[in-house]
């Protein structure tokens, strides 16, 4: 009997250089690693050590939801948006900033390790320790990102990935092994141009999701609303008693404005009213084959990304996943409220950190934005029970959000916004796309190729 055996053999000499920690696994020295290194080998390469002098780490430092600046996680970082942490520190004595055009890669975590982010959001973001940081010289920024998201780069990543599954690791002196291509001045300049458009089709798309918030509360009459802050204010034990609830946050004065502003439109009523499902999943059993799991990394404001998911069987599921439905994230700091329609077309799951809803009277993505305004943001934060680290937001709370059932024109408008900025994603997409691929082309076949395929891709 014939055996299909993927098999490598190294020299002795390779055991001890570029490989200082005299790895002997499979993953280290596989077939595919061995062969993305010999490409790069065959035309003139460096490695990023040398690249940018020595990769570099963020800091750990605490966090919370407030805070002078935001915290960058490994899990904030997507190949294709930027971050978008909602997580804040005040220690800027300990922080390590990041500056424009820095490459962050994931370092930590299963499913998000190895993701790549060239970081260009304006105002003050610092990295945690689970982020490498690398910053190469400026005519190398975008050619850098473009060939570690590709196949190449990839490949090399997840050979020096150690630990096991739930405890996986990557670190900065071990990124500085990677090789890198010399590429051409040609191929850089027009890989640049890819990376501008792509971040200026980005920069819509960000638009679009304001444009939502702003055409809400002007349409409720809210546009020039400012919410009060009072130092103080007075709850009923009778209102404590029917919420079962005790603490200062649950009666703030600002949630009460919200829910009367609402209610003053005379079409608003609670979610129960309008949900034929609101239910939050399990944890799956994950398998080699079934459909894919959402879990609260996917579930964006706005959008799910389904891409990567790991998979599992439907048999004995609590709740799945269809066309139409809204998906809201029930737990987590930085997560936690974010709402998306589920617009793909087959079936998935839920883990147990997103909740379905589902409502046979209301386009769901004008359902999604509304929850995603500060009219839904600011009710579910005053629904939240748990303390740092274990917030949680209950369906049987979800159900007492007051909606705003928004006439039929304001829902197709909506909708109308929200597509715009799914277009400007797409195209913001397909640009990223490109440049990446035309890093694996000079790689495998020389820069004049990849000019070749770039200059193509234009008409």
């Amino acid at each position: 009997m014939a055996l299909n055996l993927d098999i490598s053999i190294v020299s002795v000499e390779a055991l001890g250089n570029e490989n200082p920690k005299l790895r002997l696994d499979s993953q280290f020295q596989s077939k595919r690693v061995l062969e993305a290194i010999g490409c790069i080998r065959r035309r003139e390469h460096t490695t990023i050590g040398e690249l940018v002098g020595r990769s570099l780490k963020g800091r750990n430092i605490p966090y919370a939801e407030e805070g002078d600046f935001a915290v960058v996680r490994s899990g904030d970082i997507s190949r294709n948006f930027q971050p978008q942490s909602l997580l804040r520190s005040f220690d800027s004595a300990n922080a390590f900033f990041l500056a424009p055009n820095d490459i962050l890669i994931s370092s930590i975590g299963q499913g998000s390790i190895g993701k790549i982010q060239l970081f260009r959001t304006p105002g003050r973001f610092a990295a945690v320790s689970e982020v490498t940081v690398l910053r190469p010289p400026k005519d190398q920024v975008e050619i850098t990102a473009a060939f570690l998201s590709g196949k190449y780069g990839q490949a090399q990543i997840a050979r020096y990935v150690t630990g096991a599954t739930g405890q996986l690791h990557l670190y900065p002196s071990d990124v500085d092994l990677i090789f890198i291509p010399c590429f051409g001045s040609e191929l850089r300049s027009m890989v640049r141009q890819l990376y501008a458009l792509e971040w200026e089709t980005y920069r819509e798309a960000l638009d679009a999701q304001r444009a939502v918030v702003a055409y809400l509360l002007e349409a409720l009459g809210m546009d020039t609303w400012r919410p009060s802050n009072p130092l103080s204010y007075v709850g009923s034990a009778e209102d404590a008693v029917a919420a079962g609830r005790l603490d200062a946050q649950y009666f703030r004065p600002l949630y009460q404005e919200v829910e009367q502003r609402l209610l003053a439109t005379k079409s608003a009523k609670p979610l129960a009213n309008i949900l034929t499902v609101n239910a939050r999943g399990r944890q799956p059993d994950y398998a080699e084959v079934g459909a894919p799991v959402i879990n609260s990394k996917h579930v964006r404001e706005n959008r799910v990304v389904l891409r990567g998911n790991r998979v599992a069987s439907a048999e004995g599921a609590k709740v799945d996943i269809r066309t139409g439905d809204v998906l809201l994230n029930g737990t987590g700091e930085g997560t936690i409220g974010r709402a998306a329609a589920y617009l793909h077309k087959h079936p998935a799951l839920p883990d147990n950190h997103v909740t379905v809803l589902r409502s046979d009277g209301v386009d769901p993505v004008y359902l999604a934005a509304f929850l995603n305004s500060p009219l839904g943001q600011l009710q579910m934060q005053r629904h939240i029970r748990g303390s740092s680290g274990q917030i949680e937001l209950y369906p049987r709370d979800i159900e007492k959000l007051i909606f705003w059932d928004a006439p039929p024109n304001v829902q197709a408008a909506t909708r109308e916004i929200v597509f715009a900025g799914f277009n400007a994603e797409r195209r913001a997409q397909s640009y990223l796309a490109v440049a990446i691929r035309a890093t694996e082309i000079a790689t495998q076949d020389g820069d004049a190729a990849a000019v070749n395929f770039l200059k193509q891709a234009e008409h």
